[in-house]
C-alpha cells in the first residue's frame, strides 16, 4: 500500500515537473504578445478619475478572469474537435483589433487637424454609464488578446497529453491575468508612491527627489504607453492575419516582419472604420429621408 501511494506521488511530481516546463515554454512564446496586452490595458486603465481607477481595474481584471474562464476550455475543445474554428475566431478577433487601432490613429488625427486637444478625465463629465462604456471596451479588447494568448500556448504543448495541456493552459491564463493587472496597477498608482514618499522626506533626501520623479513620470508614461498601446493593437492584428492567410505570409518577403504586420493591421483596420463610417452615414441618411 506505501508502495503504491509512493507511486502515485512520483507521477505527480512527474506530471508537475512537465508542467512547468510546459509553463515556461508557453510563457516565453507568449512573452510579445503579453507585453502587448500589459501597454494596451495599462492605456486602457487610464483616463478615469483618481479614486475611481482601482475599483474600475478590479472591475477590468473580474472580466478579465471571466474571458479566461470562457476561452480556455472553449480553446481545448476546439482544438480537439474543430481545430478549424479556431483560425476563424482568431481572424474575427484580428479584426476588431485592427479597427480599434485604425480607429484611434484616425481619431488623433481629427483632433491634430481640427486642433481640439484630448479628452481628459473631469468630474462634471465622468458618468457611471461612461465608465462601464470604458470598461467594456477593455473587457472586449482583453478577450481577443486572450484568445491569441491561450492558441500560442495551445500551440506549444499541442504534442502533450491532455492533462498537461488543461493544466498548462490554465496557469499561463492566470498568469497572464495576474501579471498583466499587477503591473497596470503599479503604474497607475505610480504618483500616489511618489506623494507618499515626497510627504515622508524631509524634501532634500533621495526619497523626496524619487518621488518627484515617480509623480512627473506618470504622465509620461501613459502618453507613451497610449501609443504603445494603439500600436500593439495594430501589430498583433497584423500578426495574426499574417500567421493564418498564406497569401499575407509570404506578402513582400524583403520587408521586416513588424513592418509587414503593422501594415497589414494598418490596411484591414482603415478598411473596416471606412466600411463602419460608410455605414453609419448611410444610416443617418435613411433615417433624415424618412
Amino acid at each position: 500500500m506505501v508502495s503504491g501511494f509512493l507511486a502515485v506521488l512520483d507521477d505527480i511530481a512527474a506530471l508537475m515537473d512537465d508542467v512547468a516546463l510546459a509553463t515556461n515554454l508557453a510563457t516565453r512564446k507568449t512573452a510579445g504578445i503579453l507585453g502587448d496586452d500589459l501597454a494596451v490595458n495599462a492605456e486602457k486603465a487610464t483616463g478615469f478619475l483618481a479614486e475611481r481607477e482601482l475599483p474600475i481595474l478590479w472591475s477590468i481584471t473580474k472580466g478579465s478572469l471571466i474571458n479566461k474562464l470562457i476561452i480556455v476550455p472553449v480553446a481545448l475543445l476546439l482544438n480537439a474537435f474543430f481545430p478549424v474554428a479556431i483560425t476563424f475566431i482568431l481572424l474575427i478577433g484580428g479584426c476588431y483589433l485592427a479597427y480599434e487601432g485604425a480607429e484611434k490613429i484616425l481619431d488623433y488625427l481629427d483632433r491634430a487637424l481640427k486642433k481640439r486637444p484630448p479628452v481628459v478625465a473631469d468630474s462634471k463629465q465622468a458618468t457611471p454609464a461612461l465608465d462601464q462604456e470604458k470598461i467594456k471596451s477593455a473587457i472586449t479588447t482583453d478577450f481577443i488578446l486572450s484568445v491569441e494568448i491561450v492558441i500560442i500556448a495551445l500551440g506549444t504543448v499541442a504534442e502533450q497529453s491532455s492533462t498537461v495541456q488543461i493544466l498548462t493552459i490554465s496557469a499561463v491564463a492566470l498568469l497572464a491575468t495576474v501579471g498583466v493587472y499587477g503591473l497596470v496597477a503599479l503604474i497607475i498608482r505610480m504618483d500616489d508612491v511618489g506623494y507618499r514618499l515626497i510627504k515622508g522626506s524631509d524634501g532634500t533626501d533621495i526619497l523626496s527627489t524619487l518621488g518627484h520623479v515617480l509623480v512627473g513620470a506618470l504622465p509620461v508614461l501613459i502618453k507613451v504607453l497610449s501609443v504603445v498601446g494603439t500600436l500593439a493593437l495594430l501589430l498583433v492584428a497584423g500578426g495574426i492575419f499574417a500567421h493564418n492567410i498564406a497569401y499575407l505570409h509570404t506578402l513582400l518577403p524583403g520587408l521586416p516582419v513588424s513592418v509587414k504586420e503593422f501594415g497589414i493591421g494598418m490596411v484591414v483596420g482603415l478598411v473596416i472604420a471606412g466600411s463602419v463610417a460608410l455605414f453609419k452615414t448611410f444610416r443617418h441618411f435613411l433615417k433624415l429621408s424618412n
